[in-house]
């Protein structure tokens, strides 16, 4: 490999101090962004990302919309949950169903406005009380089914006294 006229040698690839500069002041601002340490860890643990953005805004549950566009297309908006919805503890179980409509679009970048400056037209499909997935709960959906079994659990027969 060539460069300037020179092979490139162990000079080349040595960072430069102003990009250790920038490390430091990159996590400067982390810890800035998430509130110290403890606030750090946190959000590592419970997202498994320490991301800084600007906030976009806050839906009617609490979940709280960032961007920076620094990062590449498709990590640059994300949603930080809420500790409780519907009544639901959600610390540690955070669950993609948790965004409402209007805010997927805007994840998704269906949409380049957030839903605080271009609320979404009302439509009567879409749920006023958005509830997150409860598939695997009590409160699960469970179809009632209208046609015969084809496939019949056996039953023991009666045992005769003697």
């Amino acid at each position: 490999l060539f460069r300037a006229g020179h092979f490139l040698c162990q000079c080349c690839f040595r960072p430069k101090m102003a990009e250790y500069v920038q490390v430091a002041r990159r996590a400067v601002g982390q810890l800035g962004g998430h509130g110290g340490i403890r606030g750090l860890l946190y959000q590592l643990l419970r997202v498994n990302d320490v991301k800084t953005g600007a906030l976009v805004g806050v839906d009617k549950y609490g979940n709280k919309y960032y961007e920076d566009n620094r990062y590449f297309f498709g990590r640059h908006r994300w949603v930080i949950y809420t500790e409780e919805m519907n009544g639901k503890r959600t610390v540690w179980e955070v669950d993609g169903s948790m965004v409402p409509p209007e805010w997927h679009r805007w994840l998704h970048c269906m949409t380049a406005d957030p839903p605080t400056t271009h609320p979404l037209q009302p439509r009567k499909f879409i749920w006023q009380d958005h509830r997150f997935n409860l598939s695997g709960t009590a409160a699960q959906y469970v179809p009632f089914s209208t046609t015969r079994k084809k496939v019949h659990e056996w039953v023991p027969p009666p045992l005769s006294s003697k």
